[in-house]
C-alpha cells in the first residue's frame, strides 16, 4: 500500500495552449518547498509543459477538454506529477513513447514522452482509446546535496 503524500495539490484547468504557462507556474511552485537547484526546477517545469502539450495538441485535437493536474510529495523529496485527461486515448503507448514518433503532423517532433522520461527520474503512462491517458512522473528533488 502506498504512503500518503506528505503534501498534494490538484488543479483542473481546461485544454487551452495558455494553460500550459498556468501548469509550469503551479508546478515551480509546489517543487520549490524542496528548495530545488535551478537545473531541478527547469527539468520539472520542461516535463510538465511537455505533458500538457500533448493533452492539448494530441488527447483533444478538434475540442477543450479538461486536464487534472495532481502534484504529490512523498518521503525521499520524491515529487511525483500526474498529468491526466479525458480525450481520445492512445492506441499503442509503446510505439507512442517511441522517439520521433508522432500523430501531430508535421510540426511536431515526437519527442514529448522521451522530454518527459529524460528530465524526471521515472515515467509510466496509461491510456485506453475513448477514455484518456494518465502521465506519472517522479522526479528526487535534492539528490546531489
Amino acid at each position: 500500500m502506498r504512503k500518503k503524500p506528505l503534501n498534494f495539490v490538484k488543479l483542473v484547468f481546461p485544454s487551452r495552449s495558455a494553460n500550459e504557462s498556468l501548469a509550469r507556474s503551479v508546478a515551480a511552485a509546489f517543487v520549490s518547498q524542496l528548495d530545488p537547484t535551478l537545473e531541478e526546477l527547469s527539468d520539472v517545469k520542461t516535463a510538465v509543459s511537455e505533458a500538457v502539450t500533448n493533452v492539448v495538441v494530441h488527447a483533444y485535437p478538434d475540442k477543450i477538454g479538461p486536464v487534472e493536474m495532481v502534484l504529490r510529495l512523498h518521503e525521499g523529496n520524491v515529487v511525483e506529477i500526474v498529468v491526466r485527461d479525458k480525450g481520445c486515448g492512445i492506441e499503442d503507448v509503446q510505439k507512442a513513447m517511441e522517439p520521433t514518433y508522432t500523430t501531430g503532423g508535421a510540426d511536431r517532433s515526437g519527442m514529448g514522452f522521451t522530454i518527459m522520461g529524460s528530465f524526471m527520474g521515472s515515467l509510466a503512462v496509461r491510456s485506453r482509446p475513448g477514455k484518456g491517458t494518465a502521465v506519472r512522473m517522479q522526479k528526487v528533488i535534492g539528490r546531489a546535496r
